[in-house]
C-alpha cells in the first residue's frame, strides 16, 4: 500500500470503534490511574493506541517518567500482596523469543505530568491471538536488555484485552 494511502487509512481507522480493547486500572498502590488501549485491525497489522491518566509523576523537566508497557501471557488481573497484578504471568512471547523481541514488548509510555498517550503499528500478533490476555503498565522504564522481561519494575495497572 501506497504511504499516503497508508497515512489516510491509519487517521480513519482511529476514528472507529476499535475491534477489541483492555480497560486498564491502578494496583491498591496507584488507584487513580485508569486508561485505555484500542486494538485495530489494519492491513494484516494490529495498530494499538493507548491512552493512560493517573500516572505517577516528578518534577519537570528531569521528573518526566518512562513506564514499561507489554502484553502479557496471563488472562487475569489478579495476584497477591506483594504483586497483584502477578497472575497475568510473563510477557506474551509465542516465540519463544529473547526481551525485547517478544510478540508482547511494545514501546514504553512516556508521561507527561500523569497522562501517557501512545500509538504504535505492530504485526507480531493479531488481536486473536492477543484476545483475553493481560495489558500491564510497569513502574519503571524497560531497559530493553535485561532477560527476560527487562526490569521494568512493579506492575502498576492492568486490564483484559476484550471483543468491543
Amino acid at each position: 500500500m501506497e504511504s499516503s494511502s497508508w497515512s489516510k487509512e491509519l487517521g480513519c481507522l482511529l476514528m472507529r470503534k476499535p475491534d477489541a480493547q483492555a480497560v486498564l486500572y491502578g494496583s491498591p498502590n496507584y488507584p487513580q490511574i485508569r486508561g485505555f488501549v484500542n486494538f485495530y485491525e489494519a492491513n494484516n497489522c494490529v495498530v494499538l493506541a493507548a491512552s493512560v491518566v493517573g500516572l505517577p509523576y516528578g518534577p519537570a523537566p528531569c521528573g518526566t517518567r518512562v513506564f514499561g508497557f507489554h502484553i502479557h501471557e496471563g488472562r487475569s488481573c489478579t495476584g497477591n500482596a506483594t504483586d497483584p497484578f502477578a497472575d497475568a504471568g510473563s510477557h506474551y512471547n509465542p516465540g519463544n523469543c529473547e526481551h525485547p523481541h517478544h510478540a508482547g514488548d511494545l514501546p514504553p509510555l512516556f508521561g507527561n505530568n500523569g497522562y501517557a498517550l501512545m500509538t504504535v503499528l505492530t504485526n507480531r500478533f493479531t488481536i486473536a491471538q492477543v484476545m483475553g490476555r493481560a495489558v500491564i503498565v510497569h513502574g519503571s522504564p524497560d531497559d530493553f536488555t535485561t532477560q527476560p522481561a527487562g526490569n521494568s519494575g512493579e506492575r502498576i495497572a492492568c486490564g483484559i484485552i476484550c471483543r468491543r
